[in-house]
């Protein structure tokens, strides 16, 4: 049998990037997908160097007629899809009181329903397959909440949802569904925190340190192996303990 085929979303940097690698690493077929991915020549050559044979499509989540157009191609060029990783995410942060309509509109669209319209792109596949894994990168946030970030909570939990009835509907026919909450890793997304901030959240990290998107990325790649076929419906924390 040929490679399975996995498509990561948000995959041109951070978490996205480092998942992408890991499992082209761990012998996948990847799809990269992400809003300008298909000219970005850094991440084609790191994928290059990685041994991976990849697609790299452009896509926009906020767009239901992009993500059709994306997994259309990404379907034609490779087959099927087997792995599914709904990692794109975006922060519009604000306390709940003065949030814009539009603020809360697009980080539920793009986290949640992009995520939701993703996974019916690839889910006929699968079911057709027998063997499918659905995992979606959640966040601590979706489980312990976080003051001025009611929209990327609320998206964040509304995934551990979604996941988790997902996983009932697609057990019988062999596919997984399960959810990664990374706690606070060193991104894009969390590097501008005020010093203050990070001071605050590390202090509450038993471990002691940030996490890096490698330890994200290894966790991605055990729940895609055939050794988590007996995983369903679970919610992987790696957070350093920052929740239990």
């Amino acid at each position: 049998m040929s490679n399975r085929v996995a498509c990561v979303t948000g995959a041109s940097r951070g978490i996205g990037r480092a998942t992408a690698l890991a499992l082209t690493r761990a012998g996948f077929d990847v799809v990269a997908a992400a809003t300008t991915i298909e000219s970005n020549a850094g991440f084609a050559a790191e994928m290059r160097a990685a041994g991976g044979d990849f697609l790299a499509v452009n896509l926009d989540l906020t767009s239901p007629e992009s993500i059709k157009n994306a997994f259309g191609r990404a379907l034609k060029e490779k087959g099927r899809i087997d792995v599914l990783v709904n990692n794109a995410g975006i922060t519009r942060d604000g306390l709940a009181m003065r949030m814009k309509p539009a603020d809360w509109d697009v980080v539920l669209r793009t986290n949640l329903d992009g995520a939701f319209l993703a996974i019916q792109q690839v889910m006929l596949g699968m079911i057709r397959n027998r063997w499918g894994r659905i995992i979606n990168i959640s966040s601590v946030v979706g489980q312990a909440g976080s003051a001025g970030q009611a929209n990327y909570a609320a998206s964040k939990a509304g995934l551990i949802g979604l996941s988790k009835s997902l996983a009932q509907e697609l057990g019988s026919r062999g596919i997984t569904v399960n959810v990664v909450a990374p706690g606070y890793i060193a991104t894009d997304m969390t590097k501008d925190l005020p010093e203050e901030r990070k001071k605050a959240i590390l202090a509450g990290v038993p471990l002691e340190r940030m996490g890096t998107p490698e330890d994200i990325a290894a966790a991605v790649k055990f729940l895609a192996s055939e050794e988590a076929s007996y995983i369903t419906g679970h919610v992987l924390a790696v957070n350093g303990g920052l929740y239990m």
